[in-house]
């Protein structure tokens, strides 16, 4: 007889940073403390589908030439975790879930706060930071490690499912909406971002969260 561990699809928790795992955008918060210029020209023509998301943080990052250290020590103790995480982190664990935080944020800040809440061992895909002197180079890499200007998140959606998972989307804003559609099951903030409200717009089916308890409850059942 088959094992039921065997016969069970395994399942991937892909999961956004910046205003999911967060209330608010640490990226953002960084922009204001440290960006030299009007940053928020270039939110608008990313928000407007103007510019990719490699473009928008080539340009804006660009504004930023404070160090690593700097940036860190500004956004220690500002960060406002949701409700719930800790808890969210040990049901994935518990079920045997893989969970992989995929966000358009930088690695180097996200990993940063995951440490200072205890789980700095969480598997994150985000953006490459150099840090130099006339201001911050970004890069996103794809799961095949070569350059991705536009749509990241995408393509570890795509890789995921074609490793054969059971893709769970968590998320908040309008970058997550065309790779949540891929994924089986998809939840969608409620109280920020524009995810929830695409869903809606475009009849697709998702749970509104405002903590992780709210997910908890659902993916308890799945």
């Amino acid at each position: 007889m088959m094992n039921d561990m065997h016969s069970r699809p395994k399942t991937l928790v892909q999961c956004d940073f910046d205003g999911t795992v967060t209330i608010g955008d640490v990226g953002f918060m960084l922009l204001d403390g440290f960006a030299s210029g009007d940053w928020r020209q270039w939110e608008k023509k990313y928000a407007a589908s103007e510019i990719s998301v490699g473009r928008f943080n080539t340009e804006v990052f660009s504004m930023v030439t404070a160090d690593r250290q700097t940036m860190l020590d500004y956004i220690k103790g500002r960060v406002v975790i949701r409700p719930g995480f800790s808890d969210f982190v040990a049901l994935c664990r518990q079920r045997e879930f893989r969970l992989v935080i995929v966000s358009n944020g930088l690695r180097f800040y996200i990993e940063q706060v995951l440490g200072d809440i205890g789980m700095p061992t969480l598997e994150v895909y985000a953006a490459e930071t150099d840090f130099c002197p006339d201001g911050l180079r970004v890069e996103y890499t794809g799961p095949d490690g070569s350059a991705v200007d536009s749509g990241p998140k995408n393509a570890y959606t795509d890789f995921f499912l074609a490793e054969g998972y059971r893709v769970i989307y968590i998320g908040d804003g309008r970058s997550d909406f065309l790779p949540a559609q891929r994924c089986n099951t998809i939840f969608a903030a409620a109280d920020a971002g524009g995810l929830l409200p695409l869903c809606r717009r475009e009849n697709v089916q998702c749970h509104p969260y405002t903590s992780f308890h709210d997910i908890i409850n659902v993916m308890e059942k799945l």
